[in-house]
């Protein structure tokens, strides 16, 4: 990737819109631990965190490393938990989604290690009228650079 630097951070904010009311969702940090959980009683609710950029990736797409960053250097994701995984004991709700950190435009990544941070918009509530889970298709995530 161009000038990118083995010891650099992107921020990344992650947006989740229209949340399903009631619902906590959390962003996970290491193997249990989790970000302060939001209680989805906004039109939309923010978690930002950093990423570690490592060496990239022989295909030329960064290499996204620390706390935040789950999988496989190739398979890189954010966990977004909700309901009881994300600390709610008496949610109705069991559920974790993947947002998946190779959809993630390299332009952006350059643009974010100058100045500002990557953002990911992300639908919170499946046509079940539950939290988003599984793996989210990359189209359901927008990603824009904020300067």
């Amino acid at each position: 990737m161009g000038t990118q630097r083995t010891d650099a951070h992107v921020r990344l904010r992650i947006v989740i819109v229209n949340p399903p009311p009631g619902v906590w969702f959390a962003v996970q940090r290491g193997r249990s631990e989790l970000l302060q959980p939001l209680d989805g009683q906004l039109e939309a609710i923010a978690f930002e965190l950093s990423l570690r950029l490592g060496t990239p990736l022989p295909n030329g797409a960064a290499n996204f490393l620390g706390e935040y960053a789950q999988g496989t250097p190739a398979d890189r994701f954010v966990y977004v938990n909700s309901g009881t995984l994300a600390g709610q004991a008496d949610s109705g709700w069991t559920r974790r989604a993947k947002l998946k950190l190779a959809a993630i435009p390299r332009e952006l990544v350059e643009s974010a290690l100058s100045s500002g941070l990557i953002e990911a918009r992300v639908l919170g509530t499946m046509a079940d009228g539950g939290p988003i889970c599984a793996s989210v298709k990359p189209q359901a995530v927008a990603w824009r650079h904020v300067a």
